[in-house]
């Protein structure tokens, strides 16, 4: 159990949403129902830092997670989210000048995003993941990548590049200041490399009572305050730290600063000092979750009274936290639909749902559709009109 603050090592945590069995897993695909059904539980004990604002699970246990083969994190199979992946690597080769140079990606899932970034300029990329999968890489990068599959940083003592890249991933991090420090001792005295990173919004989580925005693999969650804060501490000077994606994400950029650099205290935050926002959002949260909570499991209900079929559309993270939180009213959801053929056909981790293909819709005949993420609501519409199914179309 975490009793100090990761990001500060301050001492004062403050519980604010407490869930006793949780599946251990949000993104690991099993192929078998029983198995998914069993798959190990962990506790949920959100805390927010009183001295910075950051959030983390302190009963998190990293004992219960696995990133293998089976890790299927991927969202590269919707139009709408390559376009914004191009946009993102697009944008940080002009601004930092990468053309030609090397990035290193921490955390490079299944290579997707560091494969957008060799298209759009950069001439070298290194890649480093648990659960990498080089055979879905493109033959001809092969020559311009490396791929390291294991964690940083037992994987990677040393970086030697013009940008780390990481998305995605410190989320997934308890000790995010020591692994952050570690970054930075990687880099060593180059005060040239650009770091890029990308993770979820805490404060969009929490204003919105967003519970299928929190489960078990993500110990780590962080404000655009709290983020900068932590880069300072670590020995990063931010340039820019900003939403995006329909203000879903934040983006930090930062670079080394030389010398040695405060490990703890209070420090300026680039994004602005939102601790106090973090800690008022915090004292609502379970309040908007229960309301939130009220109102899907009274829509699915109706739903299946009314001899109707509900599917969620998005199996992952989203729906396995939504599932688990709906408890035993998720008996009400027939299955989840997903484009990602490495999902198709194969189980959610805690609920044991049926991950089935879009073709498998008109055949479903789904009364309702609740799309897990409304960025992808355009696409998903688009797809149920091309199949000819007409259905209630709903969003978290």
């Amino acid at each position: 159990m975490t009793t100090a603050c990761p990001a500060c090592f301050g001492g004062d945590l403050r519980t604010f949403y407490t869930v006793d069995r949780v599946p251990a897993a949000s993104c690991l695909m099993l192929d078998d129902e029983a198995a998914a059904r069993a798959f190990p539980a962990g506790e949920l004990r959100i805390a927010a830092c009183g001295s910075c604002g950051f959030v983390t699970n302190t009963a998190f246990d990293p004992a219960l997670t696995r990133y293998d083969d089976d890790y299927e994190e991927s969202q590269g199979c919707s139009p709408r989210f390559r376009d914004y992946a191009a946009e993102l690597a697009d944008g940080w080769v002009r601004r930092y000048g990468l053309v030609g140079k090397t990035v290193v990606e921490l955390g490079c899932g299944k290579g997707e995003f560091l494969a957008t970034m060799i298209a759009a300029g950069v001439g070298y990329g290194i890649g480093v993941d648990p659960a990498v999968r080089t055979e879905r890489i493109d033959p001809g990068l092969r020559p311009r990548t490396a791929w390291v599959r294991g964690p940083f940083p037992e994987a990677m003592e040393t970086i030697d590049a013009d940008a780390v890249v990481c998305r995605h991933t410190m989320e997934h991090i308890a000790p995010v200041g020591a692994w952050l420090r570690s970054v930075r001792a990687a880099i060593g005295p180059r005060t040239d490399t650009v770091v890029l990173f990308e993770l979820p919004d805490v404060l969009r989580v929490l204003r919105e009572g967003a519970f299928w925005d929190v489960y078990y693999e993500h110990c780590s969650y962080f404000s655009a305050g709290s983020l900068a804060g932590l880069f300072r501490r670590c020995g990063f000077e931010p340039l820019d730290v900003r939403r995006t994606y329909d203000d879903q994400y934040l983006v930090i950029e930062a670079r080394p600063v030389a010398g040695s650099w405060p490990l703890a205290g209070d420090v300026p935050d680039a994004g602005g000092d939102d601790r106090d926002d973090v800690l008022a959002a915090a004292d609502t949260f379970v309040a908007r979750m229960d309301e939130a909570r009220a109102h899907w499991r009274g829509r699915v209900r109706k739903v299946t009274a009314d001899g109707g079929r509900v599917l969620l559309w998005g199996a992952s993270s989203k729906a396995v936290a939504f599932l688990a939180t709906l408890g035993d009213d998720a008996r009400h959801v027939a299955a989840a639909v997903d484009i990602n053929p490495y999902k198709q056909n194969r189980h959610l981790a805690g609920s044991g749902h049926r991950v089935v293909p879009p073709d498998a819709v008109p055949d479903l005949a789904p009364d309702l559709v609740i799309v897990m993420n409304p960025t992808y609501a355009g696409e998903i519409g688009r797809d149920l009109d091309a199949r000819g199914v007409q259905t209630a179309l709903e969003t978290l």
